[in-house]
């Protein structure tokens, strides 16, 4: 899969882009990957419900994504109500999407991994009345020593034709296969002084 190299302006959202600032800060305290307990997002409570959260097992493609918090909102996307609360974190990402789901959004996940940077998407998905909806995954990366140990993932889907159902949108039983439009890793490299300018056109292939 193909990822471009963007800075922070590719991100539309601006909740997401307020999640990524934070990121940036933190970032900037150290010459390594953020440490968690350093991420310190204004309004947080209020995007849980479109936030997962977690741990990184392994490394490279043996890695494994532990589930450690689920936004409720994100529960309905994935149709994953009929899991009982206290059952939805604590297991693993591939587990919880089921392998057709899961081979799709993986390698989101490993180039997370591999280029220890924010890794932002954009894929057209329809909804159960064939609405065309825009789902925007910014995944961000924190750990010590260089090494990427947790993952904190923020999601929205938007839609230009208005109000849409959410319900299962993503979901196991889901017939269509998403639609990428755009696969980015964010390059700190953008951030000084070319914030305004456009995706780069570099292309960064991952094996």
């Amino acid at each position: 899969m193909e990822f471009t190299r963007a800075n922070p302006s590719v991100v539309r959202s601006v909740k997401q882009r307020d999640l990524l600032n934070a990121w940036l800060r933190a970032f900037g305290k150290g010459s390594t990957l953020p440490a968690l307990a350093d991420y310190r997002p204004e309004r947080i409570a209020d995007e849980l419900v479109d936030m997962m959260g977690y741990d990184v097992e392994g490394e490279g493609d043996g890695a494994r994504f532990l589930i450690t918090q689920e936004g409720t909102r994100l529960t309905t996307t994935y149709g994953n109500e009929h899991i009982e609360p206290d059952k939805r974190t604590n297991r693993y990402l591939d587990e919880a999407i089921g392998p057709v789901r899961y081979a799709w959004v993986s390698p989101f996940y490993r180039a997370c991994l591999a280029h220890r940077r924010p890794i932002y998407s954009i894929a057209m998905v329809r909804d159960a009345d064939g609405k065309d909806v825009s789902y925007e995954r910014l995944l961000l990366p924190f750990g010590t020593g260089g090494k990427v140990e947790q993952i904190v993932g923020s999601f929205k889907a938007i839609s230009i034709e208005g109000k849409f159902k959410v319900a299962n949108l993503m979901g196991i039983t889901v017939s269509t296969t998403p639609v990428s439009v755009v696969r980015a890793v964010i390059d700190l490299d953008f951030v000084p002084g070319e914030a305004a300018q456009h995706a780069s056109d570099d292309v960064i292939e991952l094996s």
